[in-house]
């Protein structure tokens, strides 16, 4: 069976996430959607909201299964007897910063490969800090996010 986890800080997870799982969906067994927390960012919405938001949004997914994760990734996707990270690739800055992780990770445990993916076009400018940026000035974030994601960040 492959499993692949995705992680990230989904904060908040937006049309491009869903796009990616979505897509991701028919080449998997299993993708486990990994809501993690960050010592670098400051997260908007707390991590068992987004945890909830992600379950929700992609409840039409039937393969995808959504868990909080605050651990080394490497260690989490051991845990769940996975050995595939799956990650998004929006420009070359992502993938700059995606090939050191993919060395540290590949240090850490060799048995873990990386697939990268990339959004549909069309989505492939929206990112969450954008969004939470657009969001805390009361602008219209319904064209980049599910609505019940537009309502949740509406209510922060």
């Amino acid at each position: 069976m492959k499993i692949a986890v995705y992680p990230g800080t989904f904060n908040p997870i937006t049309n491009g996430h869903t796009d990616l799982v979505e897509r991701a969906s028919h080449l998997f067994d299993q993708i486990i959607v990994a809501v993690g927390t960050s010592r670098q960012k400051n997260n908007t919405l707390p991590n068992e909201r987004r945890v909830e938001l992600a379950t929700e949004v992609l409840a039409h997914v039937d393969n995808v299964e959504v868990r909080p994760f605050d651990t080394l990734l490497t260690d989490f996707v051991k845990k769940c007897d996975a050995n595939i990270i799956l990650r998004g690739l929006r420009t070359v800055a992502d993938f700059e910063y995606e090939f050191q992780l993919v060395g540290m990770n590949r240090v850490l445990a060799p048995n873990i490969e990386t697939v990268f993916l990339a959004p549909a076009e069309h989505l492939s400018y929206i990112s969450s800090t954008l969004v939470r940026e657009i969001a805390s000035y009361g602008g219209d974030i319904s064209k980049f996010v599910h609505p019940l994601v537009a309502i949740a960040m509406s209510e922060e």
